[in-house]
């Protein structure tokens, strides 16, 4: 699968302006989105994503705003990381309560 071209941030919101601004002129919103998609340079899908995400981001649409999505994402990172901690203080553990019962065998 060819990976597609990263836009700015600035270049996706102008984008997604441009079509929310651009409603009335054109018979839906997907005719405005292929009109815009074109003079942009990405995908019909491409603005058709960001379109949808802007309006969860807004709440005009059902869904996982961008902010909450980050929020996600960081909360997982972290619980990876709490896992792979947890995982060594156990080795850890295990380890020195071994070394201690061989101490005590040993006198």
């Amino acid at each position: 699968m060819k990976k597609s071209p990263k836009y700015s941030p600035e270049v996706i919101e102008r984008s997604v302006r441009l079509v929310f601004e651009a409603k009335d002129q054109y018979a839906s919103q997907w005719a405005a989105i292929e009109s815009i998609a074109g003079k942009i340079g990405c995908t019909t899908e491409t603005l058709r994503r960001w379109v949808r995400q802007a309006e969860r981001d807004q709440g005009l649409r059902a869904g996982t705003t961008t902010a909450e999505q980050a929020r996600i994402k960081e909360l997982e990172r972290e619980v990876r990381e709490l896992r792979r901690t947890n995982e060594i203080l156990k080795l850890a553990s295990a380890y020195f309560a071994q070394a201690e019962l061989d101490r005590h065998h040993k006198k």
